[in-house]
This record gives structure tokens, C-alpha cells and sequence, in this order.
């Protein structure tokens, strides 16, 4: 599990500047770029459901709520991070 220091130490060996959410260290993924873009911290959305059902006690709806609310729904400026959810993909097809 990757903590808070630890990740601020990589972007800082790395000398990089990111916006980074409270309490999520355990759902950082990395970061993305794009052409004349900021560099935007990349966050997996289903970790995060479980650090607040885990660490905080929420209902799994309760913590997709709070994400919804809290953090995707959050504008902070253009390094604001991004927030990926995985898409299920049936390679029986």
C-alpha cells in the first residue's frame, strides 16, 4: 500500500507537480498526460469504493455516492484528477 510520503517522494524524484486526493493513497494508480495539458493523477474508482468501505464503514452504495459527490463531481482546477473505472470486457464474444 503505497502511502501518502511515498508517492509525494516519487513526483518529487520524478520532478513532478500533481494534485492529489486525501485519503485515497491506496487507489493511486500514477498519472496521465495529454498534449498541453498538466500532468492529472490517475485514481482506480472501485479501490476507492473499498478504502471507504473498509476504512470508513460506508455501504458500498454509500461510498459510490460519496465518490460521486465528493470527488468526481469536485472541479479543482485543471490538474484535477481523473478517476478510472475498469469496463468489463467478455472476450467470449
Amino acid at each position: 500500500m503505497p502511502t501518502r510520503p511515498a508517492i509525494e517522494k516519487a513526483l518529487t524524484d520524478a520532478e513532478m507537480t500533481l494534485l492529489l486526493m486525501d485519503g485515497f493513497e491506496d487507489a493511486f494508480l500514477g498519472y496521465t498526460t495529454r498534449i498541453n495539458e498538466p500532468d492529472v493523477a490517475v485514481y482506480d474508482y472501485s479501490k476507492m469504493v473499498e478504502v471507504l468501505v473498509f476504512r470508513d464503514g460506508m455501504t458500498p452504495d454509500e461510498a459510490e455516492e460519496y465518490i460521486e459527490y465528493n470527488c468526481q463531481g469536485a472541479w479543482v482546477g485543471q490538474q484535477t484528477p481523473f478517476i478510472v473505472r475498469k469496463l468489463p470486457i467478455d472476450d467470449d464474444i
